[in-house]
């Protein structure tokens, strides 16, 4: 009984640190919005949509590693529940909050003159300011990481919420189903929500989206969320395997049926 104790724990140490790790990589690389078809060597798709948009494959560089984070969600979700989601979402938000903290303090500090002058030129011989760059690429995050905070932790709940909803309906079948049902609805709202909050709503009037950028991002990045969801379900049913072979069948059975138990509400 002790060595599954210390199984159990150890698995959701593990989960946590790529959930953590990944949660706050992508809150740090998110001010940054790359253009998808550039990347791959098009031109930029601009499809005309009502309403004057024009929608391009633009998205925050946090798409690159939410996925991970989606997941881990899923998989802590099934073997450890709401506790367990609950858990590790409300460390993130700490430890997201502590880093924002950090560096913002950091942006206080007056630069040293031999960095300024090492920096003072880009790679074309452009006059440079590395601090202001520092500055301006970092506290940008500000907002973000407030508007993030907030759509990431309504986002944990949902998800839970939806995964188990479901499961209850297909018991332990259709892992497929629950989990890439619950992170289509979660991340619905997510996508919308970080973006609305943090280049409109908290957004300096310099720096606000138009509603239809904050619509033409929202719809490229949740489309983005729904193919990778779907692409890497077959990763859901390895970590399962791996996971069952690790507590044993009859112990990773037990764990889940006592998750799905104890998240039947939302809260």
């Amino acid at each position: 009984m002790t060595k599954y104790i210390d199984k159990r724990t150890n698995l959701f140490i593990i989960l946590s640190g790529i959930f953590l790790t990944n949660a706050l990589l992508a809150e740090l690389v998110g001010t940054k919005i790359f253009s998808l078809e550039q990347t791959l060597g098009f031109e930029p798709a601009q499809i005309k949509l009502f309403g004057g948009w024009i929608l391009d494959f633009n998205l925050t560089a946090g798409v690159v590693l939410w996925p991970v984070v989606f997941i881990t969600t899923d998989i802590i979700n099934e073997y450890f529940g709401k506790e367990g989601v609950k858990k590790i979402s409300y460390l993130t938000i700490i430890f997201i909050s502590f880093a924002f903290i950090v560096i913002t303090i950091v942006t206080w500090l007056s630069p040293a003159q031999f960095w300024l002058d090492v920096n003072s030129q880009d790679e074309q011989g452009k006059a440079f300011d590395i601090s202001y760059a520092f500055n301006t690429v970092f506290l940008q995050g500000a907002r973000i990481i407030v508007a993030s905070l907030v759509a990431f932790l309504i986002g944990q709940l949902l998800d839970v919420f939806v995964f188990h909803k479901l499961r209850k309906i297909t018991g332990s079948k259709y892992l497929w189903l629950r989990a890439t049902g619950s992170t289509l609805v979660s991340q619905l709202i997510d996508s919308f929500v970080v973006l609305f909050m943090a280049f409109y709503l908290l957004a300096a009037p310099e720096a606000k989206w138009s509603l239809s950028q904050v619509a033409s991002v929202g719809v490229i990045n949740y489309i983005y969320k729904f193919i990778i969801a779907v692409a890497l379900t077959p990763l859901l049913y390895i970590a399962h395997y791996l996971i069952d072979s690790y507590l044993g069948k009859k112990e990773s059975d037990k764990l889940m049926e006592t998750a799905a138990e104890q998240s039947d509400t939302f809260f």
